[in-house]
Formats: C-alpha cells, structure tokens, sequence
C-alpha cells in the first residue's frame, strides 16, 4: 500500500529509480547540503523543446520514429483565450519534428483538430501520450465536447461560466491510431475509459499515462474526480489504475484509488514507466503534503502497478530550473512531466512550463522544455 498520508519531511530527497535528485531541474545546493545534487542532469536547452507563436502550449509527448527523427505531440490553443480554462473548450493536438530529442521541434500537422460538438471530443483533445505496439502508433488523450459556439470574446470564459463546467464534465480518456507518426489518425467514436456513477472517476477521467507490454496488455493510470452536489460539482482529485489486455480495451478500472485527498494525498499529472525493477511513477504534488513543496514532483514504485509506496526520499523535482547558459529560473509553472525512454533508459525529461510569478493567468506565455540526462557510466 501506499505511505500514509503524514507530511514527509525530506532532507536528503534523492529520485532512486533516476539516480537524480529534488533539485533535478534546479541549481546545485550549497556544500553544507552534501548528497542533494546528483550530476546525471545536465542543463535545460534555452532554444530546446517547442513553443508557437500565437499560442499556448502545453503537455508533450516524444518517441523516435522508424524514421529516426523524434516526435512530439503537444497540446495547443488560441492565445488570444485565457490559459485557464481556454484548454477545456479549444485545445487541439498537433505534432511537431526535430532531428534531435533536445529540439527545437518544429511545427508538422495538426494531429487531431476539433471534429464537431457531437464527437465525445469533438471540442477539445488534450493531454497526449504517445506509445507503440508493433507497427501501430497509439495516441492516448482526453477529450472533451460542448454544445455552445465557439468563444472568441475571452471574457465570456471563466472557471464559472457554462462552457467551462459543461466541458469539464464532458472530460473522457480515448486513444487515436496511426501506421505512422505524421498520420492520418483513426479516432474512436467513443472513448476507452469513461466515467462511472458513484465512484473516485463519476464526474471527469483525464491525464492518460500508459504502459503497454509486450504481449499487448495495458496498464493505464489516469486522473479523475468524483461528483458533487455543489458548485462545481466535482471533488478533489485522485489518481487510479486500469488494465486491459490490449490497448483498444475493455478497460477495467480498480476500484480504490492509488493517490486520493482521503488516500496517500493529492496529486495529478502522472508519468507511468517500466523497466526491470517494476512500475515507476512520477506525479505532481498539488498541494505539498507529501514533499513539503506545492506542486514539485515525486516518485512511487510498485511491483506489479495496483499496490504502490512512495519512494524513501519522494521529491523528486521542484519549480527550479537551470538553463544551458548558466541562468537559475524558479519558473511559475512546471507540470506534465514527461520522459523519453530509448533502448529501456530515460534520456530526457520534458516539462510544460510558462513565465511569471506562478499561477496560470499570471503569465504571459507558456512552452514545452526538456531536460536532458547523461548517460549511464
């Protein structure tokens, strides 16, 4: 099971399964703070990652491509809407390309744009995780739909107005196949994983991250909130688990969640690897109660991805970035954790992140980045 829900107090907050500390992202802490820094990260490219003009950006997704060039699948929407909640009502995916991990990426396609209110996702597609399973890619994502006309006055959209709580209800989890990376991609008319009544996942499911094995068979994990009687009608977030043997479902979800504000704590955005030790997991703390630091990372295990523990020292990041030319930047946002994993290592690490002193509606842009790893010795 997982460590209750106790404040942990780390000191010495290394990232086991990474090899990389609290202040992966950040500076190196001072000598009186022996064992916090390990040196497999290696600076934040400034030109690095993907950003767009006009738009924000947000929450990337990278394989290599047979092709050889990497691929990144990202959420992005008008500028011209606030950040929050423009994504629920207009985001779209679309893909970029670069020759390298690092990037820069440059803009491709759109992958999967707005198809009509009627579609489950018709409205918004948001929160890609790209996989593979033999020749086919498999693009896992949430969509969402509304019955309204398209906003272009901003000031129509805020987090209490109906096509804000129409389209966060109307949250679903679908995947999109491709024979190829640029494309055409096969949606499904209904999604993979849908709400239940009363349960952890009655009103909204969102944030796919999945793990598919080699004989086909899925394990899912996703952010989801249960119902409410008051305004805004949902709960606090909780992160589950579902399984399925193979990736276009039936999916069967467990029915206690892994992460809760009743169970272990409340996080989201969770990134769902595997390799020889088991499932790793690596989440954001929403509200500080498991790291002693709102919205930095961290990381649990699990032997066979239903029962998890938090690792002995679980933060795993914090808001603190260190670029290539030497600059220290506590940014004011940093979610979405992604990584790239080639030949069963993770070699980078992406983030969405954005300006400002934090908050969503305090910046003036928003970008994806990445993180690259050294080797190992």
């Amino acid at each position: 099971m997982i460590l209750n829900g106790r404040r942990i107090v780390v000191v010495l907050a290394i990232l086991g399964i990474l090899c990389i500390s609290h202040f992966i992202l950040g500076q190196a802490p001072s000598r009186s703070e022996p064992g916090q820094y390990f040196d497999n990260v290696l600076p934040a490219p400034i030109d690095g990652g993907f950003r767009m003009d006009g738009f924000w950006v947000w929450g990337s997704s990278v394989i290599r491509g047979e092709d050889g060039s990497y691929h990144m699948y990202v959420s992005r929407w008008p500028g011209i809407l606030p950040f929050h909640p423009g994504w629920m009502v207009a985001s779209e995916i679309v893909h970029a390309v670069s020759t390298t991990p690092e990037g820069p990426y440059q803009f491709s396609d759109i992958a999967l744009p707005a198809r009509g209110a009627q579609y489950w996702d018709g409205r918004s597609t948001h929160n890609p995780r790209i996989a593979r399973y033999k020749d086919t890619y498999v693009l896992f994502y949430m969509g969402s739909t509304h019955p309204f006309d398209e906003i272009n006055d901003s000031a129509l959209l805020t987090l209490e107005s109906p096509y804000t709580t129409v389209a966060r209800s109307n949250k679903r989890i679908g995947i999109a196949t491709s024979k190829s990376p640029y494309g055409p991609w096969e949606r499904r008319s209904a999604p993979i994983l849908d709400t239940k009544p009363d349960t952890f996942y009655s009103f909204l499911v969102s944030n796919p991250s999945p793990w598919i094995n080699e004989d086909g068979s899925v394990l899912l994990v996703f952010k989801s909130r249960a119902y409410g009687n008051a305004f805004p009608y949902h709960g606090a977030m909780a992160i589950g688990v579902a399984m399925a043997t193979h990736f276009e479902g039936p999916y069967r979800v467990v029915d206690t969640p892994i992460f809760s504000k009743d169970h272990a704590g409340e996080v989201e955005d969770p990134f769902l690897w595997r390799d020889e030790k088991g499932f790793h997991l690596l989440v954001k703390d929403q509200r500080g109660g498991l790291t002693g630091r709102k919205h930095s990372g961290l990381v649990a295990h699990s032997g066979d991805g239903i029962q998890w523990e938090l690792a002995r020292n679980p933060l795993a990041y914090t808001k603190t970035v260190r670029w290539a030319d030497g600059t220290v930047q506590e940014m004011g946002q940093l979610e979405r954790a992604f990584g790239l994993i080639q030949e069963g290592k993770l070699t980078h690490l992406f983030f969405a992140t954005m300006d400002g002193p934090g908050g969503f509606n305090n910046a003036t842009r928003s970008w994806n980045m990445v993180i690259p790893l050294k080797a190992d010795k």
